[in-house]
């Protein structure tokens, strides 16, 4: 099942109307963006906690790591260079954290609020390789800001 972004754009934007609650934001955008694709294995925020940490939030799928520096993996990378990062071999990148060994490729996008700045970054891994498209990078960057933005 590969995601319908038209449709999961019209049901997050319809979900979170009105809310302004960023942890019942991030709970909602998880659930639907991790059911809407069988490539993600899991999926979900770490959360900018303190200066150049980030903390694990709402997600779905196994365990997560608790805590990123911004020096050290895929998560902190983008967050480091407020850019997504597009992974296609986990096991290439340098750096690399491997909260769970069948992780194999990734993407993890930056979401800032209204005023620019950096509340977490979203991450979804997948056990395939390359599993990830310039598309979803696009589409659920969009999806990001569009929610993310009113706060």
């Amino acid at each position: 099942m590969r995601v319908q972004y038209d449709d999961l754009v019209q049901t997050l934007l319809s979900l979170t109307a009105g809310e302004t609650d960023e942890i019942a934001l991030m709970a909602t955008v998880t659930a639907e963006i991790h059911h809407a694709d069988s490539r993600f294995d899991w999926t979900g925020f770490y959360r900018v906690t303190q200066p150049e940490v980030l903390k694990i939030g709402p997600y779905q799928g196994g365990h997560g790591c608790l805590v990123i520096p911004f020096a050290r993996g895929v998560c902190g990378a983008a967050a480091r260079s407020m850019q997504p990062q597009r992974v296609d071999d986990v096991h290439a990148f340098d750096g690399h954290i491997a909260c769970a060994s069948s992780t194999r490729s990734e993407l993890v996008l930056p979401v800032v609020n209204g005023a620019g700045q950096l509340i977490a970054v979203f991450d979804i891994d997948s056990d395939q390789p390359a599993a990830f498209t310039a598309e979803d990078e696009t589409r659920l960057s969009e999806i990001l800001a569009l929610i993310f933005s009113k706060l």
